[in-house]
């Protein structure tokens, strides 16, 4: 693919003057070991990358993380071709053992021989898939996604898997050695140390963490009753260590650490912390008890048989389309609890300190105001308080230009104008991946996606440095992570563009170019150009 032009950016010194550990706080660590990569951040695509540098033969590796333990966290990941492509080329075993399990768990029907899906006629997809169904407000059917494993392999060459996220991390976790993967490691500061060929990362070990304010759905009591005790201790206060490598791999979320420092006392100071996107989701984990007569109303005009259904007042007509930024996703468990969650667009202040009273209130008020019908505004005033949560979307934006445009994303040669394009995703040793990079709400189901797809240029062209012996030229670092964002940054502004717009589930015709273009790249083009 050829590359793209972009404003170069330097940094001459990746050390911030905020949480600067003093030298004695540091010398405790072993200054001898450098690791080839640190990858900050356990997450999917944290731990997809140190697979794939693994699978490379880049041995020396290790994952930080600072949860202080890989507990059930997360929700559900959809896991589509294009992700599921790249991790397959990150390393066949992580996609086989990722696709067991999820399809274990999620999707029993499945099909492990693509040419027996492809040319045999008792594996044509079934007329009983799963379905997630797209309704207007009269509860008629706008589109449909089918669940199926099969029938996206069959659409798109590659299927899709819904996982927990937290099964997705333990599948990838344990596919590479415990020792590499260590939890309790916040990092509070990375300097460049060029005289000993690698950056440092300083670490402390919390006894609590910080809630994420920017990733993670908020339960306002309880987020009031489990701040960190000891957020008010200083750095030289709690035990600290630094770690050294010579390419460091930041994977660790919207709200990434490694980010804030890189840009922090910058004249990128504005890109340090995520943007609020304009949209935001309210949720229901569950009403348990929902009145027979309700139910069956929701049952004949919205869900009939599918577990999933999006209900959108977008009006639709020939190329054009109308979106009033408010959907309702409704699920109903096997067990007969139904929940649901409002994506909608608000401004940030008007969901900050609701309590969840006020955010059924809210919900309420915002479905009356967009014609939504009466058995879907009956069910959200059932809503149990203690089961309401509520979260705004975030984003990292790959271009900050309005006009930015991109019709066809393979094809790279984008020119861009100064400014419009943020800061670069890498300094020096140090680049960015995932959602530390170009995170956004999550509304076309890309974020682990593209993240996974990071993983695959990230580690291919880490592989490349190895093999030529490269560690210690900068100039070839450079120059392969400049690569990396010439190579992804055009695709996503393309994905974050629909993503706001959430244009493609809108129209069939919207819907099929955003696929072709997601769905079926040539991940073997790709590495090529690499």
């Amino acid at each position: 693919m050829p590359e793209t032009k972009s404003t170069p950016h330097t940094h001459t010194n990746t050390s911030t003057k905020a949480d600067t550990l003093p030298a004695s706080a540091i010398a405790s660590s072993n200054p001898q070991e450098i690791y080839d990569v640190v990858v900050v951040g356990a997450g999917p695509v944290g731990l997809a990358t140190a697979i794939g540098l693994r699978k490379r033969g880049i041995e020396n590796i290790l994952v930080i993380d600072q949860t202080r333990a890989f507990r059930q966290i997360g929700q559900t990941v959809d896991l589509l071709p294009n992700g599921l492509q790249a991790l397959k080329y990150l390393d066949p075993n992580a996609y086989e053992e990722v696709k067991k399990t999820g399809l274990g768990l999620l999707n029993p029907k499945q099909s492990n021989d693509q040419k027996a899906v492809e040319h045999t006629e008792e594996n044509q997809p079934s007329k009983t898939s799963p379905k997630w169904i797209y309704k207007n407000l009269k509860g008629q059917i706008i589109s449909s996604i089918s669940l199926s494993f099969d029938d996206w392999l069959q659409d798109y060459g590659e299927g899709r898997v819904s996982i927990s996220w937290y099964n997705l991390q333990t599948t990838l976790r344990q596919l590479l050695p415990e020792d590499r993967v260590q939890a309790n490691h916040r990092c509070i500061n990375v300097v460049n140390e060029p005289e000993k060929g690698c950056v440092r990362i300083d670490c402390v070990g919390n006894t609590q963490i910080e809630t994420n304010p920017y990733a993670y759905w908020t339960d306002e009591q309880k987020h009031n009753e489990t701040q960190p005790q000891n957020s008010d201790i200083p750095p030289q206060e709690l035990a600290t260590k630094s770690i050294r490598a010579k390419l460091i791999v930041a994977a660790d979320g919207i709200n990434s650490t490694v980010r804030r420092l890189l840009y922090t006392d910058t004249q990128h100071h504005d890109f340090a912390r995520p943007e609020y996107s304009g949209f935001a989701a309210i949720l229901c984990r569950e009403i348990a008890e929902v009145p027979k007569e309700l139910w069956t109303k929701l049952k004949e005009d919205f869900f009939q048989d599918s577990p999933l259904v999006t209900i959108t007042n977008d009006k639709v007509s020939g190329n054009s389309v109308c979106i009033n930024n408010i959907r309702i996703i409704l699920y109903y468990r096997p067990s007969g609890e139904v929940g649901y969650i409002i994506h909608l667009a608000l401004p940030l202040d008007s969901l900050q300190g609701k309590s969840e009273s006020s955010l059924i209130d809210l919900a309420l008020h915002e479905l009356e105001k967009a014609g939504f019908p009466d058995p879907l505004k009956q069910l959200v005033s059932l809503s149990p308080p203690a089961k309401m949560q509520q979260r705004p979307y975030y984003i990292h934006h790959a271009s900050i230009s309005d006009s930015l445009q991109v019709s066809n994303p393979t094809n790279l040669n984008i020119e861009a104008n100064p400014g419009t394009i943020p800061p670069a995703w890498s300094v020096g040793r140090i680049v960015l991946v995932g959602d530390a990079a170009h995170g956004m709400p999550p509304f076309m189901a890309q974020g682990a996606n593209q993240g996974l797809e990071d993983a695959l240029v990230v580690t291919t062209l880490i592989a490349k440095i190895a093999e030529e012996k490269n560690w210690d030229n900068l100039q070839a670092i450079a120059k392969a992570f400049e690569k990396y964002e010439h190579l992804r940054r055009p695709l996503m502004a393309y994905v974050q563009e629909a993503t706001l717009k959430r244009s493609p589930h809108s129209s069939d015709k919207q819907c099929q170019e955003f696929n072709q273009q997601l769905y079926r790249r040539n991940f073997d083009q790709i590495i090529e150009a690499l």
